[in-house]
């Protein structure tokens, strides 16, 4: 004789609700990592045609076109720049950082900060806005 159970586990699995949260997730992190990197210093950057998108360096030196600099949103002198980018460098790993020069900027200005860059051995990048 066959003696059956009543409460029998049910071995279907449904992945719809994992799948919103999964999706939710995405979500935020691609809202919130978009704009945690957005600087506050407003300028207006020099286009280009042909851009590849690089991972962002940790440290963002702004110019502005009256030549003013800004490292990581903190105004700073033009005497001050080259020992606050050696101390915030000095214990990364990935020595470089961003320069994020408005269009008007004068020349010597950019070639100041580079000329930094090349003194020490630390890598830049130039932020630039993708040609429409």
């Amino acid at each position: 004789m066959k003696i059956q159970r009543r409460n029998k586990a049910n071995p279907e699995f449904s992945l719809a609700a994992m799948t919103d949260v999964i999706l939710l997730m995405l979500i935020f992190f691609m809202i919130t990592s978009s704009a945690a990197n957005q600087s506050a210093i407003e300028v207006n950057l020099p286009k280009a045609g042909a851009v590849e998108d690089n991972i962002p360096n940790p440290l963002v030196i702004s110019i502005k076109p009256d030549g003013f600099y800004f490292v990581d949103d903190s105004p700073v002198t033009k005497d001050q720049l080259e020992a606050m980018i050696v101390n915030k460098l000095t214990n990364q790993t990935n020595k470089s950082f961003t320069i994020r020069a408005d269009e008007n900027t004068m020349h010597k200005d950019v070639v100041f900060v580079m000329e930094i860059a090349e003194k020490h051995k630390f890598n830049i990048a130039i932020a630039t806005v993708k040609d429409k």
